[in-house]
């Protein structure tokens, strides 16, 4: 009998336990979560239109404005000369760059002299009989002749007859042969044609060298000419004499440079056209890579933003009643970082900043700066 009490009492507790567990549940009030609403702040910029130019940004590399490559004309063994003839080495106007040994040459050259000066004494007879007005003028001709000098111009011929007689004996062509090998022995001393640097060197002393065997490159250092691409589009604003501002890739250093050329004929694959820019300075040096940023034209009532403000490069967010609203726009030009809009009205309020996370209709707050 205890036994049945011990459990019916039990079980009322339990049950009892139940309920009361029950009434506490159901009684029990759960504070609603409350979240705070964020407003982001965005930066603006007042719109104000005005006439910006439309800047063209290309780029190439410089070259000199004359540069030559050393080609031989003649063979031979390299001599060495007052400065070496490597990479660097800086030549002024008339001095020599190089020397070849032609003394082979040279005393052929002296043996054809001596022909042509026995030539012009064989005739001398004749013409003291046959033309005895000329033969002082030849007689003088002799006089001045010097093997180891330049062959001087014939004298002058007065008459037809003196014409065919002097071309007869064989004198004309005499002379112009000693006149050739003359003109090729300067081949074998190359002389700068301007003040200039050499910037590459292919031969060293004692090499043999043989006709038409490349030796070298020289340019000069002091102007300097870059090959451009630009757009066809903007062929027809192209102006020679337009002035051209170039920087470098971190644009710490600036030129002046000058459109000196404008090629006429478009590239078929890529629709564009060239352009050459003049530029000098001391610091520059060939095979230098720079921007040029030619000005194109202006274009009157537009702004201009960052790219990264455009929208599907067509739209913008504008702030109207502190609620972001996107809007289009007429795009007119686009350079690697800006684009040049129009179609804004003045003092409307545009983005300055990107804004992640910006939908229309954002409700949105204006960053305004402590004074």
């Amino acid at each position: 009998m205890r036994k049945l009490l011990s459990i019916a009492l039990g079980i009322l507790i339990l049950v009892g336990a139940i309920f009361v567990a029950k009434y506490f549940i159901d009684n029990k009030k759960r504070p609603k979560p409350k979240f705070d609403k964020i407003v982001k702040t965005v930066f603006v910029e007042k719109v104000e239109n005005r006439e910006i130019p439309i800047i063209i940004t290309t780029s190439g590399n410089l070259t000199s404005k004359r540069k030559i490559d050393i080609f031989s004309e003649v063979q031979g063994v390299l001599k060495s000369t007052n400065k070496e003839f490597k990479a660097g080495t800086s030549y002024r106007k008339g001095e020599n760059i190089l020397s070849i040994n032609s003394d082979e040459f040279f005393a052929n050259l002296k043996s054809q002299k001596s022909n042509f000066y026995n030539s012009v004494i064989s005739i001398m007879p004749d013409i003291r009989f046959d033309f005895p007005n000329e033969y002082d003028k030849w007689q003088s001709y002799l006089n001045s002749f010097d093997i180891n000098k330049t062959t001087p111009a014939l004298p002058e011929i007065n008459s037809e007859k003196e014409k065919y007689f002097i071309s007869g004996r064989g004198i004309n062509t005499a002379y112009y042969n000693v006149k050739n090998l003359e003109v090729k022995l300067n081949k074998y001393n190359l002389r700068a044609p301007y003040q200039g640097i050499l910037t590459e060197a292919l031969v060293t002393p004692g090499s043999l060298i043989r006709v038409g065997q490349k030796l070298g490159e020289f340019i000069d250092p002091s102007i300097y000419e870059m090959e451009v691409s630009v757009s066809s589009e903007f062929a027809d604003l192209l102006r020679i004499g337009n002035s051209v501002k170039l920087h470098n890739l971190d644009r710490t250093k600036e030129y002046e440079g000058e459109v000196v050329r404008i090629n006429g004929k478009v590239d078929a694959a890529s629709q564009t056209i060239k352009a050459y820019i003049d530029v000098a300075h001391e610091d520059l040096r060939e095979g230098t890579f720079l921007e040029a940023d030619l000005e194109a034209r202006n274009e009157t009532n537009a702004i201009e933003i960052s790219r990264k403000l455009m929208i599907e490069n067509k739209k913008i967010y504008v702030v109207r009643d502190s609620v972001l609203e996107l809007i289009e726009v007429n795009p007119v030009y686009f350079s690697a970082n800006t684009a040049v809009i129009k179609g804004i009205e003045n003092d409307v309020l545009i983005l300055s900043k990107p804004t992640p996370g910006a939908y229309d209709g954002m409700k949105v707050k204006i960053f305004e700066e402590k004074k």
